[in-house]
Formats: structure tokens, sequence, C-alpha cells
């Protein structure tokens, strides 16, 4: 189709649509455009990060044009959560998946070929079955839009190759317009996306990858439990957040722990059983102060817009997944916290991962080189945030006073005479011990074992003495980020000359590390909530709407925000609407949540307002 993205003019429709279905005054970013193009009956491919408003982009159009908008999905838990949304704003959606019973199935595809659905949720193994393929040649089709596109993607982080058969919508349904979207794709990705799912000639929608809320920080991991329990405790008593761990049993471990000093934390993972998944979930969802710890499996689609903080306890597989698990904090705009601690042996675990792998060898060569640079981006002594953009292929040419390398700078010194004695070390006892085992050679600490191995008649045991075991680490935490040494995967860790190390070790170039600091505490409260700056009056109107929300939401078995989110209760508080038309001028209230809610937050409003006149 031909490319639509500066010939396609606004739709007045669509911003009745937007105001009166889903509340909000004006479309954000590009929307408006793509929402035109796709409405109009083009193709068009979509890079918003995680809360820019992607859903939008296609539900809108789904409204606009007659017929079934069919949206691909990979998690049940993403289409449940979109689906229960939408019929709060009386939308006509549905899932239709194996999680319900076969009346259920029946019952929603009679209604697909009657018409009398705005969307359907469909993975996309039960979408390219025949009999489904069958099912839509019976419907007026409206559009298909593929959310999480990146997973077509063998260069992306996610890749599942169920998303490969979806190149065949092209030929099966030509005439049909379809909208891929995903938050995360660096620009090989974006390529590969286009091919696999023949949109080559689709208009191409990149917005800036930044979330300016969001505060980046990573330090290196000591006593990984107390450091968690700090940073909950200090910065986030009393929110809601995720905890990302790599492996189940760390992750119930955490949990638990978590519970005994009193946080209300729960674990999520694939060794769950569907129903405690499920009811933990929910909780998360519906709860106000619940930290889920979680491996992975967890957050792909979650819309739940307060959370606070996203930790990673361990290193993540990529960038890619990195900023992906991260943009789940945040969705509201107010501050959030992406926190991570790191040390040596995530990367030890990391390579294993991959070298056990089933992945051909084409596969493990990409997920080498992602590993790489979520190295490389531990050990910045720059902005962050510049780092991460650029990654996506956005340039910009100021830091962003929002990371920890921009709030407390680390300090470098010439470690060049430094590095030159561990990679000596490293060679000389044989490329194949650990960490340990080379900083007490250094340190000139003796074991029987390095008797035995003839260890201590060599010219570099004791040469480090002058540092300590701390600053030894992250000598040779940061010669591995840098290429300069590399790590087995046998079990022991053992470190090896990188192939980048022999102009340092001949002393043809120099080399610059960042110092050992003590774990970054923020210059000032990162995560907060803009209620937080309410007066005492305001403050008790807020907490008087909050707890209308709750018992709406606990009586209609919904999470709070798909009532209203914060930012819509803040907006209430600030401009304390009293009628109808004052409240329908609050963005995020729509009609239909008028006609829901509408009465029950303007009593509630009118009776708190009159409280603290009194």
């Amino acid at each position: 189709m031909n490319n639509p993205e500066s010939s396609i003019p606004a739709n007045p429709e669509a911003e009745r649509i937007l105001r009166e279905t889903f509340g909000y005054q004006s479309f954000r970013g590009r929307q408006a455009e793509i929402v035109a193009a796709v409405a109009a009956g083009n193709d068009a491919f979509v890079l918003m990060p995680t809360g820019g408003g992607k859903s939008l982009c296609y539900q809108i159009p789904a409204l606009l044009r007659p017929g079934l908008a069919v949206v691909v999905s990979p998690l049940i838990a993403l289409m449940a959560d979109q689906v229960t949304a939408l019929r709060q704003l009386g939308v006509a959606a549905a899932v239709l998946n194996s999680s319900l019973s076969a009346e259920d199935q029946a019952a929603i595809e009679r209604d697909m070929q009657a018409g009398s659905l705005d969307l359907v949720y469909i993975a996309p193994e039960r979408l390219m079955q025949p009999r489904t393929l069958s099912l839509l040649g019976e419907c007026e089709l409206a559009l298909f839009a593929i959310d999480e596109a990146h997973c077509v993607s063998q260069w992306g982080h996610d890749f599942r190759p169920e998303y490969m058969q979806l190149s065949g919508l092209a030929e099966g349904f030509p005439n049909i317009p379809r909208i891929a979207l995903t938050a995360t794709a660096d620009p090989r990705t974006r390529e590969e996306i286009r091919q696999r799912l023949s949109l080559q000639r689709a208009a191409g929608f990149v917005h800036s990858f930044d979330r300016p809320n969001i505060r980046y920080r990573v330090a290196e991991r000591g006593n990984a439990k107390q450091q968690l329990l700090r940073f909950l405790r200090d910065e986030h008593p009393d929110q809601a957040g995720i905890v990302y761990c790599l492996s189940r049993r760390k992750t119930d471990d955490i949990a638990a722990w978590l519970r005994e000093q009193g946080i209300d934390a729960l674990a999520y993972h694939a060794g769950l059983d569907r129903e405690q998944r499920t009811t933990h979930q929910a909780r998360f969802q519906r709860g106000e102060a619940v930290v889920m710890v979680a491996t992975v499996a967890f957050g792909m689609g979650i819309d739940k817009p307060d959370v606070r903080f996203v930790v990673h306890l361990d290193l993540p597989a990529s960038i890619e997944a990195y900023y992906q698990e991260t943009g789940r904090g945040g969705r509201d705009g107010e501050p959030a916290d992406a926190w991570m601690l790191y040390g040596l042996q995530d990367v030890v675990q990391r390579r294993r991962m991959i070298e056990e792998g089933d992945a051909p060898e084409a596969r493990k060569r990409v997920e080498r080189h992602k590993l790489d640079a979520m190295l490389s981006y531990c050990e910045l002594t720059s902005c962050r945030r510049q780092h991460l953009l650029a990654y996506f292929g956005e340039n910009r040419d100021h830091a962003c006073g929002n990371c920890d390398t921009c709030l407390n700078p680390p300090q470098t010194w010439d470690a060049t005479d430094t590095a030159r004695k561990a990679l000596s070390a490293v060679y000389r006892t044989g490329q194949r011990f650990g960490t340990g085992y080379v900083i007490d050679h250094l340190q000139g600490q003796a074991d029987e074992r390095a008797e035995r191995q003839g260890h201590t008649r060599l010219s570099t045991f004791g040469v480090g003495d002058d540092l300590g075991v701390k600053e030894w680490r992250a000598v040779l935490r940061q010669l591995v980020a840098l290429g300069y040494l590399t790590m087995d995967i046998d079990g022991y860790g053992g470190l090896r000359l990188g192939d980048n190390c022999r102009a340092l070790l001949k002393g043809e170039t120099r080399l610059q590390l960042r110092q050992l600091r003590t774990e970054d505490r923020p210059a000032r409260r990162a995560a907060g909530s803009a209620a937080e700056d309410l007066d005492a009056a305001d403050r008790r109107l807020w907490d008087r709407l909050r707890d209308l929300r709750k018992r709406l939401s606990e009586a209609q078995e919904v999470p709070p925000y798909v009532i209203f989110h914060d930012r819509t209760l803040l907006a209430m508080v600030t401009h304390k609407p009293t009628t109808e038309q004052a409240l329908l001028a609050i963005d995020g209230v729509g009609q239909k949540k008028l006609e829901s809610y509408g009465g029950d937050f303007l009593a509630e409003m009118i009776e708190g307002l009159a409280e603290v006149a009194d």
C-alpha cells in the first residue's frame, strides 16, 4: 500500500471517539497520524515506548472502520486486561483463546460472524489455524493489529516462532490494513519485522524511546537482600513494584524473605500452577502496595499504571529486554525507579544459559552480542539515558540529569598498570581460575592449591596488594565488560584473556576505569507521586476519592485503575468538578465512565468539599 504518512488528514470522528469513549481531550505525539492512516485503510509500523499509548493506535481505528478488528497478542493475561478495560468503556471486545470453555468459545465465534464485536484478541498460534482463518473469511474485517511485533524477529530479544506465520495475513487478506506495534526494536530488528510481516511499504511511525520519568540506576551487588530492603523501605514504602530474578528458586526465596520483613510480596514464575499465577497477578493488579517478585515470565502487557519501581536483582539478557521490563514502571507518567544490581557471576550465568540453550549457532551469536551490550551499559561512566536511546537509533546531544551517572557522576582513574597486572596474573596462572583465586593471587594470599600449582613463585604473585578485594572485583568486572577478559561457563567462571587485550598488555594504549564507590543514593527521593505535594485539605479529598475507587473496583472485581487512573483522580482534586460537564472535561473521563461513575464521584467530591469548608 502507498505510504500515507504525510497525506492523510486528521479525522474529526477519531477525536470525538478519543474524547467520548476514552476520555482524553487530545492525542499524544503522533497518535493522530497513525489513527488517520490505519482508519483510511493503510498499513502502519509503529514504535512507541511502553506507556506511550500504542493501544489507542489500533483501538480507535477499530471503532472507526466497519467490521471486526483482530488483535494478535502473545499472552492471555495481556488480552484479558485489555478486554476488561475496553468493556468498561462500552466497547464490544472479547478474547478468543484456550482458557475459555468450549461453549464460551463458540459464543464468541458466533458474535464474530454476526458482526456484534468491535475487537477480538487472539494468540498468533490460534489465529493461524486453518479453522480460525476460515472463520475470519466469513467475517467483515476492519484491521489486523500485531502487538509485540518484535517477537517475529530472530534478531530481537523475544523471538517467538509462532509469529513467523503471520506473514500469511498479507496474502490471505490483502485488502485488510495491518498495523504492527512494538516498544523495543533497534534499527536491525525493525527492518527484519518489516520484511517478515510484509510491511516494507507500510508507513513508519518511530516515536522517541525516551521515558523521562524513569530514573535509571545500577549498583554492584553485595548483600542483595539487605540492599533491596533498604531500597524498598527508604525510597518506596507502601508502593507497588516489580522485582525481577533470574531463577524460580531465587524468586520464591526473595518473596518469602520480604514477607518476613513485613512487605506484601508475591512470587510469580512458570513453576507455579495457573491458578496461583492468576491469583497473584490479580492481587498485584488490584493492590496499591504489592511487590511482585518474578521471573521475566511476568509482565509483558501488564497495564498497571502505578508501578513505582522495577528492580533487577540479576543481569537482564539484553538492552531490549531491560528496556521493556523497566518500561513497566511509571506508565502513568509519574516518577519511577529502574534499579539494578549486578556482579560478575551474572556474566557466567547468562553465558551458560546461551551456550547450553537449544538455539542454533546464529541465534547464539546474536544473544552473545546483546549480552556484551548489556554489560557495557552497566559499566558506563556517561549518561545512561543517552546510551539507551542511542542503542535504539535515537541520538541526544545532552545528558538527561535523571540517572545515577548524571546525579552522581563517577570518577575515573588511569588503571593501565593495574589492568596489566590483572591480565598478566590471569595469563600466568593458566587462564582457568575464577575471580576469587585471581584476586588472592594478586594480593599474595596463598593456599594449598596455589602452592601445589607453583603460583606463589610467579612474578605476578602479590603485585596487587595495594588494592582491596572490592577494588579488585570492580577492576575485573570492568575488564570483562570492556572485553579485555572473558569468563568460561564451566561452573567456575574461569577468566581468560579477551581478543582485544594485546595492545593494553604491550603498553600501546591506556585505560580509564571508574572508581569504586559506595552504593548510589539519589540526591532526592526519586519516585513519589504528585499527590505527595498536596496540602492537607486536598490530601483528604484525594484519600476520599481513592477509597471510593477501591470500593467500586472491589464490587466489580476489577483493578482500581480500570475505574480511573491516579492521574485522573489527581486532576479531580486539582480542578474540583461539581457538575457533569466539568467532570467530563477531566482527562480519563469519557461518556461511558461519566454514566457509570460520575454520580458517585461528584457526590464524593461535593461531600468532601463541604467537609473542608466546615
